[in-house]
């Protein structure tokens, strides 16, 4: 059974910069394609980006577009999520995912695992 950890949420001031990471086990983390989503009080799960296990190709919401960056170590089997100039809307828990699919998936129905997310707060 796949499992993802993350970490590395905390309190940060806007504009500030904050990288996120998750460890993945118990499978073939080479064949997953890993996504970050996020969740504020209130709102929906939303997609925030993913990287495809094929080609790595990275996808991104046009929310975080240009100020969120995500890459993956095979070799550790972890992916990070690198948030710049962040803002108070970028407020939220941001969960982890994996999904076997391998093309752009960005519906958290697509995903088979989930970890237990991380809470990000931005301060005006």
């Amino acid at each position: 059974q796949v499992q993802l950890v993350e970490s590395g949420g905390g309190l940060v001031q806007t504009g500030d910069s904050l990288r996120l990471s998750c460890a993945h086990s118990g499978g073939t983390f080479t064949r997953y394609t890993m996504a970050w989503f996020r969740q504020a009080p209130g709102k929906e799960r939303e997609f925030v980006g993913s990287i495809n296990w094929i080609n790595g190709r990275e996808y991104y919401a046009d929310a975080v577009k240009g100020r969120f960056t995500i890459d993956r170590d095979n070799i550790k089997s972890t992916v990070s999520l690198q948030m710049n100039s962040l803002k108070p809307e970028d407020t939220a828990v941001y969960y982890c995912a994996a999904t076997n699919f391998g093309g752009f998936a960005a519906e958290t129905t697509e995903y088979q695992f989930w970890g237990q997310g991380t809470q990000v707060t931005v301060s005006l």
